[in-house]
């Protein structure tokens, strides 16, 4: 079972209230003004369990099983749409940012293998697709999903997001105890900040709910070329807000919403314009981590 919350573990005792206008100044390497982190998601999703999102309801209601047409909406990403975003990937010599399933490393071979031929970055993102306080054993669940990730790839993830960014009172406690170096749940900041544990202190890295595929096109049901439209308005402003002080700016997508055929030109543009910045990099979660670490404020 979950553990029982630590005294004095609140969100709120976790991370200290800084206004973003009072810190001392962060600076990127070479001159840089931002970092842009790019994450794409990838799932295994249980056919004999309800399906984590729906695109069709059924014409009875409820929750049939199997559910074939939303298990196949969500498989068409791992076996099309996936192809299609790393070749912007490709074009656009982005570094690639994998947040995995435990399970679906063994389910997705070619996916693991196209990943680890390009050197992305593996990021633990639960076992199985399902809330963090629905799991058994949340810290058995954290290290088998590093030790799938481990076995596939040859490297322990250093990073860690929560499926639709859940966790438990104890989550930032046991990853730090399990050896994770940062965590992206807590989407409230344009720049790294430490997050106290029980133990030693986690960073956790902006990541976004507004720039993401699944706010913008399941829950908020706006057109394709929203996402275009918002990165840019996005990043314009977080690029004019790093004069003097470096940000990060996080784009989230899924292969079977942002791969599908008429949405993936619009994640293709966003590239096509800001690859062309020469002072915006373009990092992955780990390098955000390690520039904070030694660029930041000293953890609590």
């Amino acid at each position: 079972m979950n553990e029982k919350p630590s005294i004095g573990m609140l969100p709120g005792e976790r991370i200290a209230y800084t206004p973003i206008t009072q810190r001392k100044p962060l600076k990127l390497p070479g001159g840089a003004r931002m970092v842009v982190w790019t994450i794409t998601n990838v799932e295994e999703w249980d056919a004999t369990q309800p399906m984590p999102r729906t695109v069709l309801t059924p014409p009875a209601g409820g929750s049939p099983m199997p559910d074939i047409p939303n298990w196949c909406w969500h498989e068409y990403g791992n076996r099309v749409g996936f192809w299609r975003l790393l070749k912007v990937y490709d074009d656009f010599k982005i570094p690639g940012v994998i947040n995995i399933n435990g399970c679906a490393l063994d389910a997705y071979p070619d996916i693991v293998k196209a990943c680890v031929e390009r050197n992305w970055e593996f990021v633990g993102h639960g076992f199985t697709q399902r809330n963090m306080q629905k799991v058994a054993n949340e810290r058995e669940d954290i290290r088998k999903t590093a030790q799938a990730i481990a076995k596939h790839t040859g490297k322990r993830p250093r990073g860690w997001l929560g499926p639709g960014l859940t966790e438990t009172w104890e989550t930032p406690d046991i990853l730090r105890e399990e050896g994770y170096d940062w965590v992206a749940d807590w989407v409230l900041d344009d720049q790294p900040v430490w997050l106290k544990t029980r133990g030693k202190p986690i960073v956790d890295i902006p990541y976004t709910q507004e720039c993401n595929d699944v706010a913008m096109m399941l829950i908020q049901h706006h057109k394709a070329s929203e996402f275009y439209e918002r990165a840019i308005d996005q990043f314009e402003q977080i690029y004019a807000d790093a004069k003097g002080s470096a940000r990060v700016m996080a784009i989230s997508v899924h292969p079977y919403i942002m791969g599908a055929p008429h949405r993936t030109k619009y994640f293709r543009k966003i590239f096509e314009k800001i690859r062309k910045k020469k002072d915006v990099l373009f990092w992955t979660g780990s390098q955000i981590h390690d520039w904070y670490v030694k660029a930041g404020p000293k953890a609590p």
